[in-house]
This record gives structure tokens, C-alpha cells and sequence, in this order.
């Protein structure tokens, strides 16, 4: 009978004193060592991405050295394909079709999820709440809800291991709690170090499409003017470049909250574009005409989003 109560008394004693620790963390701190890890730790694992309906399995392998990182994903099922993001260039390798395409952006992002640097700025928008704790691939995790405090953004849950504090699960909900997108790892490892993969070298076995760098300028550049845009969001870039018709440049200006992105299009009229309201899984965009422009504003916000900045903005004089 000794053994059995020091058994239950040992027991209480180990689980209070993990608790204690663990609420020394607040969702804030869990997302801030989340940020840290994601940058400098090295780890591999599966990931099943559910976006539009459709669920992709990708092996996915991020490698990180002296500041230096890499993200790279390689599809499991057809149509294959490898993705290798460094810093702001990103390659795409069709297997099938044994082309490369390669994508410079002037701002850098995750393929599992999008967060910003300093959450103290976040608060008058976001509340974040740790709400529970499960296992994600067998390791036990926080879950930190991200809940705006309007409608014209989506919640988020982020399932963080405790250990490493990886992100190991990802889901966006609508503003009626439908899950409309998700990235979770089935299996997951840390290493001490991992290789880089050398795009450039990828390029010479599959011949890549000519590269155009996005150059970043002023918004002051663009054919339009944004008299409006939901609080919190803020500029991050401006680009003019050919996208359908080289002799045809289209204007794009890049707005975020640090969460999610949206993006403005300007360009030369096409019939080809529908005007009025377009979606696809958490994706909505909102077109129309101004004088003999098309004007489009897309991103994975809720479609009165989109169509609030669309119809704010205006050409400049």
C-alpha cells in the first residue's frame, strides 16, 4: 500500500510541477520560440497539405546554417515536382515536363505558415490564446488560437510542439468555423544539420524559364490609388512587370497583416477576366472595370475583404 501511495503522491508531484512550467509561456511566447525555431533549427518530415479541396502529401526538408536558410518540398504523388525556396527566390521543378520556373519576391515567407516578426503590434487586431494541448505525430503540442478581432480576416489554430516548438499542424477556419485549409505533418525529425540543395544546379538538368526579378518600387508609381484598407494591413511592396503580354506591364501591390497577404492587380482590359466576386477555398478575388483598366484584389481573406479595398480604389490623376 506504501508503494502505490508514494506511486500517486510522485505522480501529482510530476505533473504539477510540468504544469507550473508550462504556464510560465503565454500564446505569444509559444509563437515567438516558434518564429526562432523555424529559422535556425534543421528538420524533415511529411507534410499533407489540404488546400481547395485537395490533399497533397510533400516530403519537406528545411536546412539552416550561419543565417542561412532553405525550404525545399518534393511532391509524393503526380504531377511531381521539387519547390526550393531561397531567401526571395523560389524554384519550381515540373518533372514531367522537365522545366524549371523561378520566382523572385522581395519579401520572405514560409510554405507552412506565414507569421510576423514582432507580435506586440498584433494586438489591437489578433488575440492569441493558448486553448489545449494535443498530440501532432505522436509529440505533444500547444494549441494557440490566433482569433481576429473583426471580419475581414480569418482564425487560425497552430498546433506547436513543446519540445522544439515546431509548428506541426496549421488550420485556417471562415467566420462560420469552416475549415477551409490545412497543413499538418505526419512525421517529423530534428537534425544537426541537413544539405542544402543547389537550385542553380537543378537548372542545368532542367532547363529553367527565363528569370525576371521583381524589382521593388514606389507605390507612388502605380496607375491606382488605395483609399482604403481594412486596419492592420500595411504596403509591403510594389512591382511593375509583364505577366500575361510582355509589351503589357501589370502594376501589383502587395498588402499584409502579417498573417496573410492581398494582392492588387492593374492592367490593360482583357475580356478574358470576369468582373464581380471569384473563389477558391480560402482564396477570393474581386474584379472590375475603371475606364480601360481591370482591376482585381485577391487573397485569402473572407470575400467582403476583398471587395471593400477593390471598390476604394480609384486611378490616379
Amino acid at each position: 500500500m506504501m508503494n502505490v501511495k508514494c506511486f500517486f503522491v510522485a505522480g501529482f508531484l510530476l505533473t504539477g510541477s510540468v504544469s507550473a512550467n508550462e504556464s510560465v509561456l503565454n500564446a505569444r511566447q509559444v509563437l515567438a520560440k516558434m518564429n526562432h525555431a523555424m529559422e535556425v533549427l534543421n528538420y524533415q518530415g511529411t507534410v499533407a497539405f489540404l488546400k481547395n479541396g485537395k490533399l497533397e502529401p510533400m516530403k519537406y526538408v528545411h536546412a539552416a546554417e550561419k543565417g542561412v536558410q532553405q525550404e525545399h518540398l518534393l511532391s509524393l504523388n503526380s504531377p511531381l515536382r521539387e519547390i526550393i525556396r531561397d531567401a526571395d527566390q523560389v524554384s519550381c521543378l515540373f518533372k514531367e515536363t522537365q522545366q524549371t520556373l523561378v520566382d523572385h519576391r522581395p519579401f520572405e515567407h514560409s510554405f507552412l505558415v506565414d507569421m510576423p516578426k514582432n507580435l506586440d503590434d498584433m494586438e489591437s487586431i489578433y488575440q492569441f490564446d493558448i486553448v489545449g494541448e494535443e498530440n501532432i505525430a505522436l509529440r505533444p503540442s500547444y494549441i494557440v488560437a490566433i482569433q481576429p478581432k473583426d471580419n475581414v480576416r480569418y482564425r487560425r489554430k497552430i498546433w506547436i510542439e513543446k519540445q522544439q516548438f515546431l509548428p506541426l499542424k496549421v488550420v485556417v477556419y471562415d467566420n462560420s468555423d469552416v475549415l477551409l485549409e490545412q497543413v499538418v505533418f505526419t512525421d517529423i525529425e530534428v537534425k544537426q544539420s541537413l544539405p542544402f540543395v543547389d537550385a542553380k544546379f537543378l537548372n542545368t538538368v532542367y532547363p529553367a524559364q527565363p528569370i525576371q526579378q521583381t524589382q521593388t518600387q514606389s507605390s507612388d508609381q502605380a496607375a491606382f490609388v488605395l483609399t482604403q484598407m481594412p486596419i492592420g494591413f500595411r504596403e509591403i511592396f510594389f512591382a511593375r512587370k509583364p505577366m500575361h503580354n510582355p509589351e503589357q506591364p501589370v502594376d501589383h501591390l502587395l498588402l499584409s497583416d502579417g498573417f496573410t497577404s492581398v494582392s492588387i492587380y492593374m492592367e490593360n482590359k482583357m475580356a478574358s477576366i470576369q468582373p464581380g466576386l471569384q473563389s477558391v477555398g480560402a482564396i477570393n478575388s474581386y474584379s472590375r472595370t475603371i475606364n480601360n483598366f481591370q482591376l482585381t484584389v485577391m487573397g485569402e481573406v473572407p470575400a467582403e475583404t476583398v471587395k471593400f479595398i477593390a471598390e476604394g480604389i480609384k486611378l490616379r490623376d
